[in-house]
């Protein structure tokens, strides 16, 4: 039977790397049930980390209906806890289906931006 490997000591491990502070949550190109819970999870880190949201949804090609709930509650959780929320470059398909569904206000993009 083989040894196990030995512990790695702390002062062995890599240091930490400071990485540029990105904020924002960018929505998946497509977001379906599957990539729901994945986005769940990011965004109540990001509501812990400082409380703001800014959404990125300019890769977005597809969107389904558990990601607009899921947007749909972060807003209204959002605006109960007087946390900033915000969706920057929707991409066109982003906003005709949120559109679409009649979400637009629910989601937080603004009618007078991006008009139906």
């Amino acid at each position: 039977m083989p040894n196990p490997p030995e512990p790695v000591q702390p002062e062995e491990m890599a240091p930490e790397t400071a990485l540029p502070e990105d904020r924002s949550l960018h929505l998946p190109i497509h977001g379906t049930t599957v990539t729901a819970e994945d986005l769940r999870v990011r965004m109540v880190l990001a509501c812990d980390f400082d409380g703001a949201m800014q959404i990125d949804a300019s890769q977005v090609e597809t969107v389904g209906q558990a990601v607009l709930q899921l947007l749909v509650a972060a807003r209204t959780e959002a605006r109960e806890a007087d946390h900033e929320y915000e969706i920057v470059n929707p991409s066109t398909a982003f906003v005709e289906r949120v559109q679409a569904c009649g979400l637009a206000e629910a989601v937080g993009l603004s009618e007078e931006e991006f008009p139906s």
